[in-house]
């Protein structure tokens, strides 16, 4: 039931102190012609109704949520209580800087610690998420392009099995996609690639390891070819959670990347924000950078590179998932960053040894932080698809993982566990496909009808993303 429909005239709750200055009213022709329309509840009332949603919430605080592609770990609550700091949470963008230098430290330091993580050179912190920093990203590729008058340069390159934002973005940027397919590995097919080549390519968009999660074995060719053509190299951090303090992309050849701190460095994640999608870059991109970045020492002062494209966003991003973050990797350091990663790629190789006797693995063999099923066999023996096997997930407590994607694996699941999960865990979720899968033979249309025990059963998700209901009619 809506908070809206809960509502009975007259209830109110005391949240507010009198008001303790003079009042002034609006001009007249400001003021709403209507009375605001808004729930009338009890302090009781509206407690009850917003613990109620929570509890039909799932998130990664009240079960196992191995969504692909998206690193779903957890969020320590010491990143929470940092960001709550009088000194971080009460102070204003527009403060003199001599009275934040506290805070601009934070942002100095974390540029620090991601470049060395990274292999770059300078980050800002401006873009507000990961599609933003792809953005961004490709925005300072495109400023190098045409400081030195190559205008010919309309191309990105970007493989089949990319996340989706990838060429929403170049298009945004004003570029064409030229798509490369994958080869039968999961990875670059080197030949397709080599064919698309020349001096219209302005660069190249990767992330590895990739969508299915397997790492190119051909990295450093790849990057040296689109180098050798005159383009830059875009690296994609949504996966960096597998590779972090092992490899760095700066020293696999590419030239810029965004990181989604909201991923791999455990800020809080989903629900439209706020996220945060630091871009860093080499040198030979660092003056196109957003404004502003912080230098100095003792007396820590904004600067604004020479060239830059412009800000991105409003002052100096999310800072308070910035502080986040920071905190995460300082309490981690140098021992526990490769260990988080090392730790997620034994994760997923666990669960993909202990499935791949029932299930097909659209690629069976060795992979980093997650793997991808695919259940089109599953589905034409029994007519139970990844969606119903997805759907029956829920009543068994678990949040599916991510379906149908990448598209180049027919009936994809798509399942990443990351670092935080225990073995009890895993082995219990590993229990509940191996129950599923053996249900789906036995009893497809139990499948077909799931879930029976979430507050909504299957609902036509058809109608919803074309009929969607997005406001409440007052009656």
């Amino acid at each position: 039931m809506l908070i809206f429909e809960k509502s009975r005239a007259g209830r109110q709750c005391s949240l507010f102190p009198p008001c303790d200055v003079e009042l002034k009213t609006l001009p007249e022709g400001d003021r709403r012609k209507t009375e605001l329309h808004l729930p009338e509840l009890s302090e009781t009332e509206l407690s009850r109704h917003y613990t109620e949603l929570s509890k039909k919430s799932r998130g990664v605080n009240d079960g196992f949520y191995p969504l692909g592609s998206c690193t779903m770990k957890y969020n320590p609550k010491v990143n929470d209580d940092m960001a709550g700091l009088e000194g971080f949470a009460d102070i204003h963008p527009l403060q003199p800087e001599s009275t934040v230098q506290g805070a601009m430290e934070v942002i100095q330091t974390i540029e620090k610690l991601l470049c060395e993580i990274t292999g770059m050179d300078r980050l800002t912190v401006q873009p507000a998420a990961g599609a933003h920093g792809e953005f961004t990203g490709l925005m300072l590729i495109k400023a190098y392009h045409e400081s030195r008058n190559d205008f010919k340069r309309d191309k990105i390159i970007i493989p089949d099995a990319a996340h989706g934002t990838n060429p929403a973005s170049a298009t945004m940027a004003g570029y064409k996609v030229v798509t490369i397919p994958s080869n039968e590995r999961g990875l670059v097919d080197m030949e397709k690639l080599k064919a698309v080549l020349g001096d219209d390519v302005a660069g190249l968009m990767l992330t590895n390891p990739n969508t299915v999660g397997l790492f190119d074995d051909n990295i450093l060719e790849i990057t040296k070819l689109i180098h050798d053509c005159g383009g830059l190299n875009y690296y994609d951090g949504a996966n960096l959670n597998a590779v972090m303090g092992v490899v760095r992309p700066g020293d696999m050849g590419f030239d810029v990347i965004h990181l989604n701190l909201h991923k791999t460095f455990s800020t809080p994640h989903g629900g439209g924000g706020p996220g945060s999608g630091v871009v860093g870059c080499k040198k030979l991109l660092a003056d196109f950078l957003p404004s502003v970045l912080v230098e100095g020492e003792q007396d820590k002062h904004f600067v604004k590179p020479v060239k830059s494209i412009g800000d991105m966003k409003a002052f100096y991003g999310n800072f308070l998932v910035v502080v986040r973050a920071l905190t995460y990797i300082l309490t981690l350091g140098k021992e526990g960053i490769p260990e988080a990663c090392k730790n997620a790629v034994l994760n997923a190789n666990y669960m993909r040894y202990k499935l791949k006797d029932l299930y097909t693995m659209a690629y069976d063999e060795v992979c980093m932080h997650e793997f991808v099923m695919s259940l089109q066999d599953l589905k034409d023996k029994t007519g139970v698809s990844a969606m119903d096997i997805a759907k029956s997930l829920l009543d068994n407590g678990m949040h599916p993982p991510t379906m149908y994607f990448p598209l180049i694996v027919h009936e994809a699941l798509m399942i990443e566990p990351t670092e935080t999960e225990s073995k009890e865990t895993l082995d219990q979720a590993i229990e509940v496909f191996r129950k599923l899968y053996k249900e789906a033979e036995k009893n497809p249309e139990a499948l077909h009808n799931a879930p029976v025990t979430t507050p909504v059963g299957r609902l036509d998700e058809v109608k919803a993303a074309r009929e969607p209901v997005l406001r409440y009619q007052w009656t």
